[in-house]
């Protein structure tokens, strides 16, 4: 089932969790047990990332070095195919640039379609560790809309090779990211503002948040896309805070502000037991109040820390 079809068909706010795939040498149970927990809270989708291969350098015995590739969380597609099969829930994998090239977004996509999988998430994904921008996989997307286009091609029935005649169509429920604080490589709001309208008239068919500590935040940016037309399912995505590094790695990775209030709660805590209870009451206040807005689905990435998702999603 669609994402844009649970929305329609619910009485009230959905819930939906993020998971990541098990390390590679790891077994799916892990997973498994990530989510089971969660599951009694019936959410509407699970969203499963994809990580792009790295570049290592691995020492030979005669003291040189090999340039070799990995991947370290590799499988989002079987793991889709087995989160569905096993607690009868529907999946949305991460579909990015980096990392493929277009034959294997579109070989991946195909995978997803006969699997009976019909969300994805186009994102463009991350700069490899070992870059300072983004560099496209050569013959592979540099733009989120570029895979987009890709992913409405196959919806359409139009696939790399132009000769094919008679071609089964696809038919992708499509998300893509919004930025609430704006992408860290947009030069101003409204510019990426304007970017993530032209990826909704491209067929975007919702848009899912980066996450936010601050609501008001969240509903300055819903305004400002319905101001230039957006007019697509917004769902807030939300993470809590649960240690005192995440001060400081919060705002680096994601490029974020954490508000004052938080970060003064935070840095009385002794422990990192006492923040994990700061971030559920924080996390708890901003899912009842976006509730309470209205908003068609609280998106919660849950990486690392199910229960802490866990007793909020209770509470509510």
């Amino acid at each position: 089932m669609k994402v844009t079809d649970h929305i329609k068909d619910a009485a009230g706010t959905l819930v939906s969790f993020e998971v990541l795939p098990p390390l590679k040498g790891k077994g799916i149970d892990a997973l498994y047990r990530h989510l089971d927990p969660l599951m009694a809270f019936n959410p509407a989708y699970i969203n499963v990332t994809y990580h792009r291969s790295e570049h290592v350098f691995k020492k030979r015995t005669d003291g040189s070095f090999e340039k070799v590739v990995v991947r370290k969380r590799p499988g989002t597609e079987a793991i889709c195919a087995a989160i569905m099969n096993k607690y009868n829930v529907d999946t949305v994998p991460h579909i990015i640039c980096g990392g493929f090239s277009l034959q294997d977004t579109e070989d991946a996509l195909l995978t997803l379609s006969y699997l009976g999988i019909d969300n994805v998430l186009v994102l463009r994904g991350d700069a490899a560790k070992n870059e300072s921008a983004f560099e496209p996989e050569p013959g592979g997307h540099k733009f989120a809309s570029d895979l987009l286009k890709q992913v409405t091609n196959l919806n359409a029935g139009v696939y790399l090779e132009d000769e094919l005649k008679g071609t089964h169509k696809t038919a992708f429920c499509i998300g893509v990211a919004g930025y609430p604080e704006k992408h860290f490589e947009a030069p101003n709001m409204e510019a990426d503002l304007n970017y993530l309208k032209k990826k909704v008239d491209a067929g975007a068919d919702y848009i899912v948040t980066q996450m936010f500590y601050d609501n008001a935040k969240f509903h300055a940016f819903v305004k400002g896309c319905r101001e230039i037309g957006i007019q697509v399912p917004i769902i807030p995505g939300m993470k809590p805070i649960t240690s005192k590094k995440q001060l400081t790695v919060l705002p680096k990775t994601f490029h974020i502000d954490l508000p004052t209030e938080l970060s003064n709660e935070v840095l009385r805590c002794k422990t990192d037991e006492e923040v994990e209870k700061v971030g559920e009451q924080w996390l708890l206040q901003q899912s009842r109040e976006l509730k309470e807005a209205g908003v068609p689905v609280l998106h919660y990435y849950t990486l690392g820390k199910p229960h802490v998702v866990a007793n909020v999603v209770r509470q509510l």
